[in-house]
Parts: C-alpha cells; sequence; structure tokens
C-alpha cells in the first residue's frame, strides 16, 4: 500500500495481516481525495475505524492541518504509529484507542471519514448517529454498494455517492 498524493507521495505504508481490518484500495482513496482536494487544506480531518491509517495518512499529505485517528484494535493502533513514524511524522496527528461511535460523540473535526467493517452495520448507525447530533461540515462514509444507508441521520442529509467496484462513498453534509 501506498500514499497516493501530497508531500508523502508513492510512500509505503504497511498493512495488518490476519485481522479483519480491510484498507481502502488505492484508487478508491485516490477517487475520495480527488474530491476532498477542495476543501481538505487546513481541515482537522477524523478517520474513524482507522485501520493502518492510509486515509488519515493521506489527508495529511495532502494538507490537513490535523489529523484525529480512532482506532478500537490494539494492534492496528500500533500499525498507525509505525506507519507514521516510518514517514517521519511527528506531529498534527492523535490517535484515540476507542470505539468510534463514542469517540465521535466527543471529538470535532471538519471531514470526517468512516469505514467500519462491513459485517458490523449497526457501527454505520452508530457512529452516523452521534455525527447527526452535532454535525461536521463533512462526513463521507464508505461501505459495500449492496448495503444501503438512510438518506439524513439528524442533521446530517446525503448530498452524493460514488460508486468504485463493489464500494461505494456516500457523502453527507447539514441539511440546509
Amino acid at each position: 500500500m501506498r500514499v497516493i498524493g501530497g508531500a508523502y507521495r508513492s510512500r509505503r505504508i504497511r498493512s495488518l495481516r490476519g485481522l479483519d481490518v480491510r484498507p481502502t484500495p488505492d484508487r478508491l482513496r485516490e477517487a475520495l481525495f480527488n474530491v476532498l482536494a477542495p476543501r481538505l487544506e487546513g481541515t482537522v480531518f477524523i478517520d474513524a475505524y482507522a485501520g493502518t491509517g492510509a486515509v488519515g495518512i493521506e489527508a495529511l499529505s495532502r494538507g490537513a492541518a490535523r489529523v484525529i485517528f480512532i482506532e478500537w484494535k490494539r494492534a492496528a493502533v500500533e500499525r498507525i504509529r509505525e506507519n507514521l513514524r516510518s514517514l517521519g511524522i511527528k506531529q498534527n496527528f492523535e490517535i484515540h484507542h476507542a470505539r468510534a461511535a463514542a469517540a465521535l460523540e466527543r471529538l470535532r473535526g471538519d471531514i470526517v471519514f468512516l469505514d467500519p467493517p462491513y459485517e458490523l452495520a449497526q457501527e454505520y448507525e452508530a457512529s452516523l448517529g452521534a455525527l447527526g447530533r452535532r454535525p461536521p461540515s463533512l462526513v463521507v462514509v464508505q461501505h459495500a454498494c449492496r448495503q444501503t444507508l438512510a438518506e439524513r441521520y439528524g442533521a446530517l442529509e446525503r448530498t452524493r455517492t460514488l460508486r468504485h467496484g463493489d464500494n461505494c462513498l456516500s457523502f453527507y453534509e447539514p441539511a440546509a
């Protein structure tokens, strides 16, 4: 796996073997950040269910002011730390070893990326519900295209869906 663009472009990051971690594929990450490019500079970016940290690292590489990584699995938290160290990233990030839905109740960011394990449908509902009560400016959810997400979660409303193979990215913004 590699960083697609920005300051750390083409640098390798390591994944985890044997855990239920599903890294966002390079091409999907590239499509995501092509959409986010005009909005990313100087933001606080939250990478929830961070896994290896690839999406959050990509955000830092492309100009986010700070990234908050949220991950529940201890081995994944350690891999995020290793990946940041290997890239020489020493600041402008926080790592929270916590359940994402609970952490999202108290943490604030401008852009939130959610990528729960596909088989844990309740995680989508819990995290989007928490974000819908105090919405950031943008929430992007990676999910299986066969999975149906609601059009609204509290004050968040779906504004776009980007399909990429079996994966979808659903974009939610505060309702007007």
